[in-house]
């Protein structure tokens, strides 16, 4: 935790720092990096202490509009970048604090929290470009296509808040909220028993999922799309399972489809409409 503002004439202070100030140099006594205290929305609506890795985007006040970030004196498009335990600084080698002039700023935060459960493994994500004045509500995070194909890989679990914050008088504090879904399949034998030799590989699909997530708002937008994985065999060979997959929300209700594709290079299909869309902090089980 650490808060720096090294003191100098008020008039001069108040004349340097203004919420429309955007030198491309500063001197560094007129640079704050303010303490944190993030927080996480639980499924059960409580708020606790956030652990993970952190982003966080400066706006000017009341906008969409990119301010930057100061690395090393020089404003830059660089956003700062935090590992985070228990809602504050942690393993301050690899963070990029944010360094800003005292004043008010809006701040867009976006999060990967620590795994409580294991997740898939091969989750892939577009990036948002960050550009000075730019406008982040013109900026998506979107689907990675697999390549030479029409189907996406999952994405990451991704937590999402803006806030605004005076800095040099406040903490960052966002209090952060889940904006995919979750969804974990389990295939088995009815009587528990070894799955069939005959079985080379299993693979899912779900369909009409947005493609897009919305980087101001965390809302989600885009033409939907199908999202792909497979399932793994366990050691004992009794189900194929994932472990848990996180997709953007979907346009409407989506479908589930399996396909088994046995050794002999046959296929077996099923497909299945799902009972309701999937939401933000939605996890399922099939």
């Amino acid at each position: 935790m650490k808060k720096s503002i090294l003191l100098i004439g008020l008039a001069a202070l108040i004349a340097s720092c203004s919420d429309d100030d955007r030198n491309n140099d500063t001197d560094n006594q007129h640079l704050v990096s303010p303490s944190m205290a993030v927080s996480i929305s639980n499924t059960n609506g409580r708020q606790s202490p956030f652990t993970g890795i952190l982003t966080i985007m400066p706006c000017d006040a009341n906008s969409s509009i990119y301010y930057g970030n100061y690395v090393k004196g020089k404003l830059s498009p660089f956003y700062g970048y935090y590992r985070v335990k228990d809602g504050s600084f942690h393993d301050n080698s690899i963070n990029r604090e944010i360094s800003l002039p005292i004043g008010t700023y809006n701040m867009i935060y976006w999060g990967t929290p620590q795994y409580q459960t294991p997740i898939y493994a091969h989750s892939a994500i577009k990036e948002a470009a960050h550009s000075i004045g730019g406008d982040m509500s013109k900026q998506s995070l979107g689907l990675f296509r697999i390549s030479a194909d029409t189907i996406y890989y999952p994405v990451f679990d991704l937590v999402y808040a803006t806030q605004p914050v005076n800095i040099g008088s406040e903490s960052l504090s966002g209090s952060l909220k889940r904006v995919v879904a979750g969804i974990k399949v389990v295939l088995k034998d009815k009587d528990n028993a070894v799955l069939s030799s005959s079985i080379d590989s299993v693979s899912v699909r779900i369909t009409n999922i947005y493609s897009e997530l919305n980087y101001y708002t965390g809302k989600p937008q885009g033409t939907p799309r199908t999202i792909a994985f497979p399932l793994i065999r366990s050691n004992d060979g009794t189900q194929m399972s994932n472990s848990t997959v996180m997709l953007f929300p979907s346009a409407g209700k989506p479908e589930f489809q399996l396909a088994i594709i046995l050794k002999n290079g046959n296929v077996k299909s099923f497909r299945q409409a799902l009972s309701s869309p999937l939401d933000a902090l939605s996890l399922i089980h099939i």
